[in-house]
C-alpha cells in the first residue's frame, strides 16, 4: 500500500533518488502482473476521482489498464473515450461478454449496484463497488455471500480509510496512545438539497465509525425535518445517531443537510485514556496526549505543488489495494462485508428514526428491515420529484 507521506512524494524518492515528483522508474511496481480493469458507470465520480487516481498510479509505473467501460449516455461516453481511453459499451452485459477483465469497478447509480456487482461476481470477476454498496440489506448480503462462495474479491468504496489523516488515526488507536477508546464523535454536513442525507454522504462517517471503533451493538437516532427543503423528500434534514459498541464504548454521529457543504463538513473525535485525537475535514489530524506538552498535529503543506490530491483523498490507495488484492499480494482494507455493515448502521438509524427514537439492536434481519425503511421513506414522499 502507498507510503504514509500525507500525499507528497516519498522522502527516499525526492531526496535520495532526486526524483522530485516521484515518477522515476519503479522496478518493483512495474514488475507486478498487468491488470485489465473495466468500469460500469463512468459519471462524475469516475471522471473526477477514480480515473485521475488510476492515471496517477500509471504515472508511478503501476501496470494497470482501463480496457473498457459501460455507459448509457453517448455524449459522455465519447468524452470519456477521448480523455481517458477504453472501449465504450452501451450495455454492461456486452462488456462482460466480450472483454477479458481482471476486475470491474461499479460506479453506476445506487439502485443498480447489486445487479451490476452480482453479474460480475457470477463470472468470477473481482469487484470494487461505489458506496453505498447497495440500496437494500438483502442485496448487499447476497453480494457478500456470493463473493464468499466463489472466493472472489468484493470491496466497496471507503476512500477515507485510505486517506492519510484517517490512516494515521487508526494507527494511534491500534498502537497507542489512544488505545481502548471509550468514546467516539462524528459529524457530517451535506448542504446539497438533491441527495439523500444518509445514503449520499453520511455513509462515509458510518463506515469510519466501524473502522475506528469496531462493531456496533445498538443504535438510537432522533431527527427533525426543520426546513423541508430536500427535493428528494428525505424524511429528516438534521439527525443524531447514538451508539453502543461491542467493546463497551459509546459514541454518536450528528449529520445535517441544512448546513453548508463548502464549509467545515466532517469531523471525527476518538477519546482514549488521557489521550484523544480529532480529524478535521479529512485534512488535519491532531493528537492530544499530554497536559504539559503541546498537542501534535499533521497537515499537508499548502501551497505545495508536490501534494497529490488523488493520494491524499484516498482513491489511489483504495484502487491500489483493489489491484493488489486481485493479484493476491494484499488483503482488502475494506471488504464487501464492511460495506454491508456500514449500510446496516445506516438502516438501523433510519429504523430508529421511523420508530420515534427506539433503540435498535444489531444485527438486523435484512428483509424486514428493508421493508420497514421503505415504508418510512415513502411516507414522506420520497424519492420526490425535481
Amino acid at each position: 500500500m502507498l507510503e504514509d507521506t500525507y500525499g507528497h512524494t516519498p522522502y527516499h524518492r525526492a531526496f535520495d533518488l532526486a526524483d522530485v515528483y516521484g515518477v522515476g522508474y519503479d522496478e518493483a511496481r512495474a514488475a507486478k502482473r498487468k491488470l485489465k480493469i473495466g468500469f460500469i458507470g463512468a459519471g462524475p465520480v469516475v471522471q473526477s476521482k477514480h480515473w485521475p487516481a488510476i492515471k496517477r498510479l500509471q504515472t508511478i509505473w503501476e501496470p494497470v489498464e482501463v480496457t473498457a467501460f459501460a455507459l448509457r449516455t453517448e455524449t459522455q461516453a465519447h468524452k470519456v473515450e477521448r480523455v481517458f481511453g477504453g472501449k465504450w459499451y452501451p450495455d454492461y452485459r456486452e462488456m462482460l461478454r466480450h472483454e477479458e477483465l481482471d476486475g470491474v469497478i461499479v460506479c453506476s447509480s445506487d439502485p443498480v449496484h447489486a445487479e451490476h456487482a452480482l453479474a460480475c461476481l457470477e463470472q468470477g470477476i473481482p469487484v470494487l463497488v461505489e458506496k453505498p454498496i447497495a440500496r437494500s440489506l438483502v442485496d448487499s448480503e447476497r453480494m457478500c455471500r456470493l463473493a464468499d462462495e466463489k472466493n472472489v474479491t468484493l470491496m466497496t468504496v471507503a476512500n477515507k480509510r485510505y486517506s492519510p489523516p484517517y490512516r494515521r488515526a487508526k494507527k494511534f488507536i491500534v498502537d497507542g496512545p489512544v488505545t481502548n477508546p471509550a468514546m467516539y464523535i462524528g459529524k457530517f454536513n451535506l448542504g446539497y438539497p438533491y441527495v439523500d442525507l444518509f445514503e449520499s454522504g453520511t455513509i462515509h462517517v458510518f463506515d469510519l465509525t466501524r473502522y475506528l471503533m469496531g462493531d456496533v451493538r445498538t443504535v438510537r437516532a432522533v431527527g427533525v425535518n426543520r426546513y423541508g427543503k430536500n427535493r428528494r423528500k428525505f424524511p429528516v434534514d438534521n439527525a443524531v445517531c447514538q451508539y453502543e459498541f461491542a467493546s463497551g464504548a459509546v459514541g454518536s454521529v450528528y449529520t445535517s443537510s441544512s448546513a453548508l457543504s463548502f464549509k467545515p463538513w466532517e469531523r471525527v473525535e476518538v477519546y482514549g485514556d488521557y489521550a484523544w485525537l480529532d480529524v478535521d475535514d479529512q485534512y488535519k489530524l491532531t493528537l492530544h496526549d499530554s497536559e504539559l506538552e503541546g498537542s501534535k498535529y499533521w497537515t499537508p503543506i499548502v501551497p505545495n505543488t508536490l501534494i497529490f490530491d488523488e493520494e491524499f483523498g484516498g482513491f489511489m490507495g483504495l484502487i491500489e489495494n483493489f489491484l493488489n488484492a486481485i493479484r493476491g499480494l494484499e488483503q482488502p482494507l475494506v471488504t464487501g462485508w464492511d460495506g454491508h455493515h456500514a449500510y446496516e448502521l445506516l438502516v438501523a438509524g433510519e429504523l430508529s428514526l421511523g420508530r420515534g427514537g427506539e433503540v435498535i439492536s444489531l444485527p438486523l434481519e435484512p428483509a424486514s428491515a428493508d421493508e420497514e425503511v421503505q415504508v418510512w421513506l415513502k411516507a414522506s414522499g420520497w424519492p420526490g420529484k425535481f
